[in-house]
């Protein structure tokens, strides 16, 4: 269902366009954001610009020798439209976004789409990397949705959240904003939909991949009406993800066709999928996030070389602590700091961890992701409102102390185009009134209880875990997953394997790349030493995507199943030796 008052039209041609907003590769590759000519008030063309900006650099790596654009990938100024919306599921108390972005040069005789979920918590334009890259400069169209979380922060101090066009709205009678959360009245700080909308988003993220398909063909029908009806049966569909934009993509594939011969996609393309199935060797998110979140940080102390940052020898101090920590708390053995990081190691392999994935997780450790993502999830789960946060946790910008402060207006006026979606991030941060330096292992004990423990806030949680299950693709829909051997934030072995698996011992027709020396994060190869180990997964994507059009146009096969021997860059300028892209 669409929210009429919040639908816009807007034309991007003659110094803007679709893919960069005008940018090009070297405007996004600027260390500064796009500036605000009124901090305060941006316009709706600068919030844009610079989440377009923010989107492809929380993505990409863009950097000089990383090979975007020169190797693989496009920053072609792309001429066209853009239409975008509010939907709505029926039992949904928020929105989420939807925005299809129609090429000027859109080939309508071939009527190809891209569906493209945000990966991690992002805005609405969080696939603009994935998707409109390899899509727009082809002629298809591309429809992307933030599928119930994104960046439209609430601020509960004065009452204001982001309208249809990103800006700044206060919350009131007539006030059309895509999240203005139930909230008591002298309550502080920030509230964002992934965590606060208390509608579990990710339990219906293949339904939001599904209205954006349909808000796509509504929106091709407005622009070239002379070529109407666009339907899934005259229009090609290909649905195509990364991280939970993987696993919103592998929760669309399960749903019925529309009709006998008139199916919603025609093909699915998952990348490093957050995705949790019934079957031996999968975990859920936040089983294995608030494992790693205790225990990684003393498992690395007893592994050498890990990619850097953090700087181990920085870190030894904190680890340290944490495994004495540990130790007091009975959730490892051993006496000196090398024997607890042993055992922790050790428990964390006999969890299914691998050493590659250990090795990259030690980014997730230096920037406090874990402790990010279960603090986010315990409270999407549960469905908890604002303040209701089982282990008491909450959001607001911070001082330089961590501690909460009052938002000013120019702060809030750039959450909606800078913030990924899950705090930290943008200036708000998570309030811990408890830990300042290392997080407690007390604390982080309760956000592990809400899995393992016996309570009805455990309950609660887990329930939420297993509304986000994914079922089997459709049995005529061919699907291809690929992932980073050395993941460390979805390990494989927890996520596109056991999936694969499921899948095949049913016999549905799914492909799987497994990439060797491919992490999760392209954006951090910008970092010396991670661009040294580590190779990128977009190109890899969009190899898949040009597989996928090929053989649904007739003009060769689907991807095959490839164990990828890429050969690291170890300091050396991208190059096509170093991705060994599969040839079938």
């Amino acid at each position: 269902m669409i929210s009429p008052g919040a639908e816009r039209t807007t034309t991007h041609r003659d110094g803007d366009d679709l893919l960069t907003a005008g940018l090009g590769i070297d405007g996004l590759r600027g260390l500064a954001p796009p500036p605000f000519a009124d901090a305060a008030v941006p316009t709706a063309m600068e919030l844009r610009r610079r989440a377009i900006w923010s989107n492809w650099r929380g993505i990409a790596d863009l950097a000089p020798g990383g090979g975007y654009g020169e190797v693989y990938g496009s920053t072609v100024a792309v001429p066209g439209r853009e239409y975008s919306a509010f939907a709505r599921l029926p039992a949904a108390r928020h929105p989420h976004r939807v925005l299809v972005q129609v090429p000027d040069g859109f080939d309508r005789k071939r009527r190809c789409v891209l569906v493209a979920p945000s990966s991690v918590s992002r805005g609405v334009y969080g696939a603009i990397a994935v998707a409109g890259a390899w899509g727009l400069p082809k002629g298809c169209a591309v429809a992307y949705t933030d599928k119930g979380a994104g960046t439209d922060y609430f601020d509960l101090d004065s009452r204001s959240g982001a309208g249809a066009d990103g800006t700044p709205a206060v919350a009131g009678p007539g006030a059309e904003l895509a999240f203005a959360p139930e909230a008591p009245a002298r309550r502080s700080g920030v509230a964002f939909k992934h965590a606060h909308s208390q509608d579990n988003p990710e339990a219906d993220w293949g339904r939001h991949v599904r209205q954006a398909a349909e808000f796509a063909l509504e929106s091709l029908n407005r622009a070239f009406p002379e070529d109407a009806p666009f339907t899934f049966a005259n229009t090609r569909m290909i649905a195509v993800g990364i991280s939970n934009g993987g696993g919103a993509v592998l929760r669309a594939a399960e749903m019925e066709s529309v009709s006998p011969g008139e199916s919603w996609f025609d093909a699915v393309v998952a990348a490093e999928p957050s995705v949790f199935v019934e079957g031996a060797g999968s975990r859920a998110l936040y089983d294995y996030t608030t494992e790693a979140a205790l225990l990684m940080p003393c498992a690395l102390l007893s592994m050498d070389n890990l990619p850097q940052p953090p700087l181990q020898a920085q870190a030894r101090g904190i680890w340290t602590q944490r495994c004495a920590a540990l130790k007091a708390a009975g959730m490892i053995e051993g006496d000196g700091p090398e024997a607890q990081a042993r055992d922790a190691h050790a428990r964390l392999r006999a969890g299914g961890w691998t050493e590659e994935a250990l090795r990259a997780g030690a980014l997730s450790v230096g920037f406090d992701l874990w402790r990010a993502v279960a603090v986010n999830y315990a409270s999407a789960y549960g469905r908890y409102a604002v303040g209701e946060h089982p282990c008491g946790f909450s959001y607001a910008m911070q001082n330089a102390d961590t501690t909460a402060r009052i938002a000013t207006q120019q702060e809030r006026a750039s959450w909606w185009s800078d913030a990924s979606g899950i705090p930290p991030g943008a200036g708000v941060g998570i309030i811990d009134e408890v830990a300042k330096v290392d997080p407690g292992v007390e604390r982080l004990r309760c956000l592990r209880d809400l899995w393992s423990g016996a309570s009805v806030d455990a309950d609660r949680v887990r329930k939420g875990i297993a509304e986000t299950r994914a079922g089997l693709p459709r049995p005529d829909l061919p699907v291809t997953v690929i992932h980073g051997i050395d993941d460390g934030l979805i390990p494989m072995a927890f996520t596109s394997a056991p999936y694969v698996a499921r899948a095949r011992a049913a016999g549905r027709d799914v492909r799987f790349w497994q990439v060797r020396n491919a992490q999760h994060f392209d954006a951090f190869l910008g970092l010396p030493d991670y661009g040294a180990r580590y190779l990128p997964m977009l190109p890899y994507v969009y190899a898949a995507l040009d597989r996928t059009l090929a053989a649904l146009e007739g003009k060769g096969a689907m991807p095959t199943d490839a164990v990828v021997e890429t050969v690291p860059r170890a300091g050396k300028p991208l190059a096509a030796e170093h991705l060994a892209a599969p040839t079938h």
